[in-house]
């Protein structure tokens, strides 16, 4: 590059390492020992029966799979969606389509058949990679059909328990089998299998669509580019101390911001992805971390909270771990202590950022000592800023306690500049103060923190009206439209989000406008989470329902769930 940054006066127009040409996917598989372990994983049913990849393996099977992808019809700046579970094969499929100089479309296997269509349109995909069915707890339950139901384009299956016993949905005509997509790109692969190469662009190329809740309902389309891969493996050394020859693990998928980032923060460190293919609230999967030897284990606080209360993780041995990391949503204090007691008390990093921003923007360091549920520095050349309810920005490292709406100074490395399907600088920069006077204006974000005596910090929740629900963002507006979609009766929704007492992860709660009121309180409940399951995500879980009147709205007409939320809030401070 001619430099590390050109700035611009406005923070979008700023350009990071302008006139470098190269490609993520080759530095990633190309940057260490080709005999060193990339991939670890295991399957529901056998937590201990491990399989492994080379870093040198891992490479030629995305060389592989990047031919095949160009043999399938797919040219540079394509885009294909991936709508799958974490393992090897999602893995290798994400690479080869960045080889091949295509953008992956992040798109969640949990999603409702609506959701995962508006996706496919929004990124204008061209193919998805998917699955026959999903397999928890001993269910096989069918993906690859709501994939269907979405009219997605051409398909690449991969199979699964059901299809090896000929239970599996027949493919449509034009759709192809993993292993057919595969033979496609064979034979030139193969002539070339001596060297990983991936086709070089600008560093503000898009390699990954992923998706982010907004508030006015579909969701943000968000280009990450070779750059943000740059935040994913950084951040993971400073604050994860992710080092060469460790396990990563972190439940999630190439569906959400964590999958993306697992990799490259693995691979770039040269650790191993370490991927259980199956249900992350069971002992099994406990049983995979002591087999697997992880060293790193990254978790949504959900995840703690549920493992606490069944206490299924019992008597394990996590001796080889040496750090947690939460993220996604707010921990609990006991939660995270509860946590650290299972591996000797090793520390639970914190880290909060987000999709638009790559990675983190507030963490913890290995080199501080912190206390639960608090982030202890900005991670690399980021400075947040507190705004406030009254009074001027506050930049980190100002000693003055105090709570306000966090944001940050943009441009910073692997922050999203861009949007596909809305105006950038409209969303994250309008209306916002600066710094300094003339300066240019702060970046939104959206959450709130508590900056604490000494100077750490504390989540504090969502300033607009979105919620984290077991570490997956998603908008009042998306949950309100599932409810009155699914249950006839209700004739307005407003959805909220507080913590439970002491802390911890925010509770989804409903209130509710309609002509049935003398239903129980658990049949409102279960009517409202069915609608949710079904027209959205059933990941998302309906905490309480509360009939009203009417609900509280301003002389504009617009739905003030921020009084709502102030009536649940004193119950969960209690």
């Amino acid at each position: 590059p001619s430099a590390v940054l050109t700035p611009a006066p406005h923070p979008d127009a700023a350009r990071w390492l302008p006139g470098a040409l190269f490609n993520a996917a080759e530095s990633a598989l190309t940057g260490h020992d080709p005999d060193g372990t990339a991939l670890i994983w295991a399957a529901e049913g056998s937590p201990a029966d491990l399989k492994r990849m080379s870093l040198g393996e891992l490479g030629r099977r995305c060389a592989r799979a990047a031919e095949s992808f160009r043999a399938a019809g797919l040219v540079p700046g394509d885009a294909c969606a991936l709508v799958l579970p974490m393992g090897p094969e999602a893995v290798i499929a994400y690479l080869g389509l960045i080889l091949a100089g295509c953008a992956a479309v992040s798109v969640a296997e949990s999603f409702s058949a609506a959701e995962i269509a508006a996706r496919l349109r929004i990124s204008k995909a061209r193919a998805v990679v998917t699955q026959t069915a999903l397999t928890r707890g001993g269910r096989s339950l069918p993906l690859y059909t709501r994939v269907c139901e979405a009219e997605a384009p051409r398909c690449i299956v991969l199979g699964d328990k059901a299809a090896a016993n000929g239970d599996a949905a027949p493919l449509r005509p034009g759709d192809l089998s993993w292993e057919a997509f595969l033979e496609l790109g064979s034979a030139r692969a193969a002539a070339q299998a001596a060297q990983v190469r991936g086709l070089a662009t600008p560093a503000d190329s898009t390699i990954n669509v992923l998706f982010s809740s907004g508030t006015t309902g579909e969701p943000k389309a968000i280009p990450f580019t070779h750059t943000t891969t740059l935040r994913c493996g950084t951040d993971a050394h400073f604050c994860q101390d992710v080092r060469a020859g460790d396990a990563v693990c972190w439940p999630t998928s190439m569906g959400w911001m964590m999958g993306p980032w697992l990799v490259f923060a693995a691979l770039y460190n040269g650790a191993a992805v370490a991927m259980f293919e199956g249900a992350p609230t069971s002992r099994e999967f406990g049983e995979f971390v002591q087999a697997a030897r992880v060293n790193v284990l990254g978790l949504v606080p959900s995840i703690v909270k549920a493992w606490r209360a069944s206490n299924c993780m019992h008597g394990l041995d996590w001796s080889a771990l040496r750090a947690f990391s939460s993220t996604g949503e707010a921990s609990a204090p006991q939660d995270c202590l509860w946590l650290s007691a299972r591996a000797g008390y090793k520390p639970v990093v914190e880290y909060c950022g987000g999709t638009e921003i790559g990675g983190g923007f507030l963490s913890c360091s290995p080199l501080q000592p912190q206390a639960p549920s608090t982030f202890t520095t900005p991670t690399m050349g980021m400075v947040p800023v507190l705004l406030p309810d009254a009074g001027e920005p506050s930049p980190h490292g100002d000693a003055a306690p105090m709570e306000g709406e966090l944001t940050i100074v943009a441009p910073a490395l692997g922050t999203a500049q861009r949007l596909l399907n809305r105006d950038h600088a409209e969303v994250y920069f309008e209306g916002m103060p600066s710094l300094v006077p003339g300066g240019p204006p702060l970046r939104r974000h959206g959450d709130r923190f508590e900056r604490l005596p000494g100077g750490a910090y504390r989540a504090r929740g969502r300033s607009d009206d979105t919620m984290n629900l077991g570490g997956i963002k998603t908008s009042s507006l998306e949950l309100e439209n599932a409810i009155l979609a699914g249950v006839s009766w209700v004739r307005e929704a407003a959805a909220v989000a507080a913590p439970p007492p002491g802390g911890g992860p925010d509770r989804l709660e409903v209130f509710v406008v309609g002509d049935q009121k003398s239903e129980a309180p658990e049949d409102l409940r279960a009517a409202c989470q069915q609608a949710v399951s079904k027209h959205l995500n059933p990941l998302f879980k309906v905490h309480a329902v509360r009939v009203r009147e009417s609900l509280p709205r301003n002389a504009a007409n617009k739905l003030m769930r921020r009084l709502l939320r102030d009536e649940i809030q004193p119950r969960a401070k209690m």
